[in-house]
């Protein structure tokens, strides 16, 4: 029973996260769209800090690509939130042993929301190159190779947490599958 509940827990707190993050993009795809109706009637003065092409054309096109981010971060957190809230369903229903369909099924709806929040926080993440574009080619670079810098060990793992995780994995799983075996049908 513990592990039902916490599964059903940490569904939760993955569809809380989800939440945050799409009401977080679906506000800034907001912001951005009062923001550009609002400059287009009134005449564009050029800022100082502003380096590369001024021109209206290129203002509309970052303004555009960066609200074309932020929608597609939001669409991929909501579907991160159906396939989790789905998950949560479905942990909760009895299995019997020797079932393995329905485990399968669960399992790859976890797996494709997991797939669809990695989409949406890279699409949050491709949003900040894009607002420092605003600025300029110059912000945008410098973010871009900081992004990369930061992805890199993001993304990557060293032979010690590896070794860490396969361990505590392999310890966990011999003393869980006595628990869990009755519990199981």
């Amino acid at each position: 029973m513990k592990n039902g509940v916490l599964a059903v827990q940490t569904i939760r707190n993955n569809i809380m996260a989800s939440t945050l993050l799409a009401t977080t993009a679906i506000t800034l795809s907001s912001l951005i769209s009062v923001f550009v109706s609002s400059t287009s009637n009134s005449a564009k003065t050029s800022s100082e800090i502003v380096y590369g092409n001024k021109t209206p054309l290129v203002y509309s096109i970052k303004y555009l690509s960066l609200l074309v981010c932020f929608l597609v971060a939001f669409l991929c957190n909501v579907q991160s939130i159906r396939y989790y809230a789905h998950v949560s369903f479905l942990s909760t229903l009895p299995t019997f042993k020797g079932n393995k369909e329905s485990i399968e099924y669960v399992a790859r709806n976890l797996r494709r929301g997991s797939y669809f929040w990695s989409l949406g926080l890279r699409a949050l993440y491709l949003s900040f190159p894009l607002f420092l574009w605003i600025f300029g080619p110059i912000p945008m670079f410098v973010c871009c190779c900081v992004m990369c810098f930061l992805l890199f060990f993001l993304d990557t793992t060293t032979s010690f947490t590896r070794h860490l995780h396969s361990f505590t994995l392999s310890d966990e799983t011999k003393t869980e599958d006595v628990e869990s075996a009755g519990h199981t049908l």
